[in-house]
């Protein structure tokens, strides 16, 4: 089997949430370098991770020892370091979102292409045993005709936290608020488990934070291609002491599931199934709840080690990852259009078919 070697781009808390899911890799891969650009944080992230420092990302991606980059960097800030890295002929594996406008997406695909490099998104929510089972389910029927299917993310972040990087709360950095940032994950859960959604209406608004250009609280109301109806509802400006899950909850005619992170608060079907027991058993709720949702800091590395596996899968067989380009737009493409229907007084927006 191949071994990869990674080179890490950024030097914040997710590079190293990176670098800790690189190692637990095995065999498989290697930690060959980290840049960051203040020289001083990129020695320091070198000697802590035992690695090379760079803080030139010219000399990185020059390092002929990388194959692989993963993409750490502010979400406005992905766009740059990726058409660099293809040119440099190296893979991409980079942090949700993958870009903060789907035209900025499409030019990290069409690079991507052009230079025979893979590409690949960062939604590692997508490799929970939970998540595979859901969506087994959802593929077999047994939920019979879909009708309600949504997401919430009532998450919560103090003012300290958008005021902790000049960056946070911008449009050009974050792409937005509680949607583009915090809930994605759960709304790309929800178009890979459902399907994808045909026209939307949306309100928005800015409730408990001060000194930012994005939202804290938004709604959105979906009507999905195969019919089901939906909403969103995504915040960071929900209290709790603990942190409230993000629930996927799915409902159909023959069928109910609420997925709460990475345990099941529901699992009720009409016609009993062998995958039943073993989510009874193993599944349901009672596993770590509420990950991310007070304290960003709160995730383990476990479902990026996933992802990053995922990638070499495709790399050493030929397929397409999980999470292509074109899927990680997906979500992107749909809070843009949340987006464009907040700001157009909750007026419906039609989404591309098949888009």
């Amino acid at each position: 089997m191949n071994k990869y070697t990674f080179g890490i781009i950024g030097g914040g808390m997710i590079a190293k949430h990176h670098a800790q899911a690189i190692r637990a890799m095995g065999d498989v891969a290697k930690l060959g370098a980290i840049y960051a650009r203040n020289p001083q944080k990129a020695q320091q992230l070198s000697e802590e991770l035992g690695c090379k420092g760079y803080d030139d990302l010219d000399e990185l991606l020059a390092d002929t020892s990388i194959d692989i980059v993963t993409i750490a960097t502010p979400s406005g800030a992905h766009l740059e370091p990726a058409l660099a890295a293809a040119r440099a002929k190296k893979h991409i594996i980079c942090e949700k979102p993958l870009e903060v406008t789907p035209a900025r997406i499409e030019q990290m695909i069409v690079a991507a292409q052009s230079e025979k490099v893979l590409l690949s998104g960062i939604f590692n929510r997508r490799f929970n045993p939970a998540v595979t089972h859901l969506k087994q389910a959802v593929e077999q029927g047994r939920f019979g005709t879909l009708t309600l299917c949504d997401a919430q993310i009532k998450w919560f972040r103090t003012q300290a936290y958008y005021d902790s990087a000049a960056w946070r709360g911008t449009m050009a950095l974050d792409g937005g608020g509680a949607l583009m940032n915090q809930a994605i994950h759960t709304i790309d859960l929800l178009l890979y488990l459902v399907g994808n959604v045909k026209r939307l209406s949306a309100s928005m608004a800015l409730l408990t934070h001060e000194n930012i250009e994005v939202e804290d609280t938004a709604v959105a109301i979906l009507e999905f291609e195969n019919g089901a109806r939906g909403t969103i509802q995504g915040s960071t400006s929900c209290w709790s002491s603990t942190g409230h899950p993000a629930e996927i909850q799915i409902c159909g005619s023959e069928g109910s599931v609420f997925l709460s992170d990475e345990s099941f608060r529901v699992w009720d079907f009409k016609t009993p199934a062998t995958q039943d027991d073993f989510v009874a058993q193993n599944l349901m709720e009672g596993a770590a709840i509420g990950l991310g949702a007070n304290d960003p800091n709160a995730i383990n590395y476990l479902g990026h080690q996933r992802n990053f596996e995922n990638v070499i899968d495709a790399l050493n067989t030929g397929k397409p990852p999980l999470i292509s380009g074109a899927e990680a737009m997906r979500s992107v493409r749909l809070i843009d259009a949340i987006y464009r229907s907040a700001h157009n007084d909750g007026a419906w927006v039609e989404l591309m078919v098949n888009g």
